[in-house]
Parts: C-alpha cells; sequence; structure tokens
C-alpha cells in the first residue's frame, strides 16, 4: 500500500484540530504506532512523522492503534491493549524523564484515566512500573558491564544517583554495588562447579 503524501490543507486541519476533516482522512504517527482523527487535541506530531489514510481500517491494516482520545474507529480501545500500548512507550523510553503527563499525551488519553486504567490492567501503578523496568535495566547493566553506578543510574533514566541507589535496593533488597558482588560471585561459584 502506498502512503498517500500529506497535502498542506492535510496538515494544517491537524495543527487546527479541524472537525471538518474528521471523515476525509486519518492520520497516523509512526514514532507512536497511533492513529488519529485529524480534529484530535493531542499534541501535534512532527510532520516528518506523519502518514495518511483514506480511513481508519486502511490504517488498521497497516498495523497502528486507535488513539483512546479521539477514537478514530468510533470504538473504545480495550483497557488492555491501552496497558499494552502504556508499557511498550515505557520499555521503549525507560531511559528518559517519564511523566504521567508525557504518557498520557503520547498514548492518547487524560494523565488520571492513564492512571487509573494502567493500575486496574497491571495491579500496578505506572510509576511503579516505570520503576521496576528501570531497576530490571540496571541488574542488566550490573551483571553484563563494568560501568559505575552514578553511569548506570544515568543509563536507566534516573540523574539522581542517590536515589537510584535508594531505589534499587526497595526493589531488590540489595544495594547496586552489593547486587554486583553478589552476582560475581555467584558466577565464580557456578564456574567453579563446572570444573
Amino acid at each position: 500500500m502506498i502512503q498517500d503524501p500529506i497535502s498542506n490543507d492535510q496538515w494544517q486541519a491537524i495543527l487546527n484540530n479541524d472537525t471538518s476533516y474528521d471523515h476525509t482522512f486519518i492520520y497516523a504517527v509512526q514514532t507512536t504506532g497511533i492513529f488519529c482523527k485529524p480534529s484530535c487535541k493531542s499534541k501535534a506530531p512532527l510532520k516528518d512523522n506523519v502518514r495518511i489514510f483514506k480511513d481508519s481500517k486502511e490504517a488498521l491494516d497497516a498495523n497502528f492503534r486507535p488513539c483512546k482520545r479521539c477514537k478514530p474507529t468510533g470504538e473504545r480501545l480495550p483497557n488492555e491493549e491501552w496497558a499494552a500500548q502504556i508499557t511498550h512507550f515505557i520499555d521503549m523510553n525507560y531511559s528518559e524523564e517519564i511523566t504521567l503527563e508525557l504518557l498520557a499525551d503520547k498514548c492518547h488519553g487524560s494523565p488520571y484515566h492513564l492512571h487509573r486504567t494502567f493500575k486496574q490492567v497491571t495491579g500496578m501503578t505506572p510509576t511503579a512500573y516505570i520503576q521496576q523496568v528501570r531497576v530490571n535495566k540496571a541488574c542488566e547493566y550490573l551483571n553484563h558491564s563494568k560501568l559505575s553506578i552514578a553511569d548506570i543510574a544515568h543509563a536507566v533514566g534516573i540523574a539522581n544517583t542517590p536515589y537510584f541507589i535508594t531505589l534499587f535496593k526497595k526493589k531488590t533488597g540489595h544495594t547496586p554495588a552489593i547486587y554486583r558482588q553478589l552476582q560475581h560471585n555467584k558466577l565464580q561459584r557456578e564456574g567453579l562447579n563446572h570444573e
């Protein structure tokens, strides 16, 4: 399927949230994987990231998901799919600053509704999930790199090293340095057992 180029009129309709274009085209944002009506109140995407479709079926066929905010298919996105979309965004962007407002903007919903729905579906808040992803990634760095604790903290999106150490200990029961040493000792024991 060849993508229709975006015209100036279509781009202006997106920027101005023009409802008169809602039944003439759908636009999708490649970086989020979401498609919207031109009237969607979400933050305007970068023009280079926009794909134009004749209707929502074309966008769905191209593997884009409907926006939770403007509901371009006329149906609500199931909560489980929305939670999966949110976790995917977090998994891909954990090293950046992620706020509830940013999540709501990128995943097309209100902060309150996003928080409530995410917790209902996953059993944890978005913040708790972000923290868990960051700690899991930190464990990988501690196991497979010689990066300093401060460098690992920055790599997983936490600029404040003392906060990172406190969070890591809260989640794992060990400071990052002790965790690294325990993992190193474990690998040495396993190596000796295989000889």
